[in-house]
């Protein structure tokens, strides 16, 4: 691992050019794989964006470390009917540009965010917002809504300056303002987003007074910068990297189970893999304890849902799938390929999904189909999937403590491409529990369609989910106060060297 590392230096340096300030205790330099698509709130649902602008923006509700819904810019709500939610928001809070955050703010915010094709699943059920006073925000909704409490921590809830958003129009997302705890300073796009600290945060001002998002596609060339102090914290530790920061003294590895899944995407609009009998071929060919050992090392468990356990609703029963290989045959056979197809998997340029895809393409011949690996850029990649032009891809979704959030958008019919549905699939049945079970207030009741549709899903598989991934970060053994967050979606304005 070593003599891997110091071979790969020369490039790293090259890559990571500016590298000063890593040693500087005023900033921290965060590593992660792919770039931010965006920063508004409304025009992607994607984390490594959330990863940013989180310190940028603030939500009305937010989740603590233990994953219990705290105020944030409400200081607290009512459910005062089932249609019906108040919230007192905080006084005295004002925008990075000197504007008081108010409640009219709040109506523009939510309002775009019902209305952003990219959100529809979390908000389009909201009816209206209005502002009772500067201080009072009413949401009402158009049939009772059990998530909704949940998804205001959403960061596709994040609230806005309307004053600014207005004013910049379809510039906004290159001058973002927020009440969070950081400034945006700058963007060098594919290399960086450089913040400053809020010094009147309402939270108390950030530790650290710069913060750096670095890109670094290559999980090898972040470990590299993690060794040579380029960066303070590396997102995604490759699985074969990990024993080497474990055993590096002068850095530490943090490592837990997520509420996450990796998986394997069908566009079921298209043939073959419009046909059931296809997708089950395929999902009887792929041997998963392999993959979790050759391409996770063991820091995943397999999945037979895209509930993560303890989220919830998740149901264990749900149908899992080992590899049958005279099974996967007569499948393809019945739905007449007997000697198997070429297709294309797309992906973005991770290595554990390119480990991933390596694996599936080996696997997969065995049956008769040759696969060719598709390595795009993630903002490309999302969207060629948005548009519907993929077969099959290598995509995962993160869940709050919330299951409509693993099932809505991943299978409600409205919600093809960029709404999450980005297998396209299409079940009127699926659609009505989906509906049902997000219009009851009953968590009892609201498992109860839960647990059938991820029956459902198992059966016709739209999607053959892989893996429930560990989630990881490489740190200098100098840095405090950096925790892992359960969605992947790690605060950082508490965290210094």
């Amino acid at each position: 691992m070593k003599k891997k590392l110091f071979a790969l230096l020369v490039t790293s340096l090259v890559l990571l050019s500016n590298s000063a300030f890593a040693d500087e205790k005023d900033t921290l330099i965060v590593a992660q794989a792919a770039e931010a698509k965006t920063m508004d709130p409304v025009a992607s649902n994607d984390v490594p964006s959330h990863r940013v602008f989180l310190n940028i923006y603030d939500t009305l509700i937010q989740r603590d470390q233990e994953g219990k819904l705290v105020p944030a810019l409400a200081d607290s709500w009512e459910q005062v009917d089932p249609l019906t939610l108040v919230l007192k928001l905080k006084k005295g809070i004002k925008f990075h540009n000197g504007n008081d955050f108010k409640a009219n703010d709040v109506v523009f915010s939510l309002t775009r965010a019902k209305e952003a094709p990219a959100l529809m699943s979390f908000f389009g059920d909201i009816d209206k917002v209005e502002a009772v006073d500067d201080y009072t925000v009413k949401i009402t909704t158009k049939q009772p809504f059990g998530p909704l409490i949940n998804y205001l921590s959403h960061k596709g809830s994040c609230i806005l300056d309307e004053e600014t958003v207005k004013a910049a129009g379809e510039d906004y997302a290159l001058h973002p303002v927020g009440t969070g705890p950081y400034e945006f300073v700058s963007w060098r796009s594919g290399d960086r987003i450089t913040l400053k600290a809020n010094p009147n945060y309402f939270g108390g001002k950030p530790v650290t007074e710069n913060l750096v998002f670095r890109v670094i596609t290559e999980a090898t060339n972040r470990t590299i910068a993690l060794e040579t102090k380029e960066v303070d914290i590396a997102y995604e530790i490759d699985p074969i990297d990990i024993q080497f920061v474990k055993s590096n003294p002068d850095l530490v590895l943090l490592e837990q189970p997520a509420l996450n899944i990796s998986y394997l995407g069908f566009n079921t609009k298209k043939a073959p893999f419009d046909k059931k009998e296809v997708r089950e071929a395929i999902s009887y060919a792929i041997d998963i304890p392999s993959l979790i050992q050759a391409v996770y090392l063991g820091a995943a468990t397999p999945a037979n849902s895209s509930v993560p356990p303890g989220v919830p609703g998740y149901n264990p029963n749900a149908k899992k799938y080992e590899q049958n290989i005279t099974l996967a045959k007569e499948l393809l056979a019945k739905a007449g390929y007997p000697n198997g197809f070429k297709a294309k998997i797309s992906l973005n340029d991770t290595g554990v999904r390119k480990n991933i895809a390596i694996i599936l393409q080996d696997q997969l011949k065995q049956i008769g189909i040759d696969l060719e690996v598709e390595i795009m850029e993630w903002g490309a990649y999302l969207d060629k999937l948005a548009r519907g032009e993929q077969d099959m891809f290598i995509l995962g979704w993160t869940t709050p403590p919330e299951c409509d959030s693993a099932l809505y958008a991943l299978f409600h019919s409205k919600h093809h491409g960029s709404g999450g549905n980005r297998t396209y699939y299409t079940n009127p049945k699926v659609d009505k529990l989906l509906d049902l079970a997000r219009s009851s207030t009953d968590q009892e009741e609201r498992n109860k369609y839960y647990f059938e549709i991820q029956d459902i899903i198992q059966e016709e598989l739209p999607m053959f989910v892989l893996v429930n991934p560990f989630d990881n970060a490489g740190i200098q053994k100098n840095i405090k106060g950096f925790q892992l967050d359960m969605e992947s979606e790690h605060r950082l304005f508490k965290v210094g060297k």
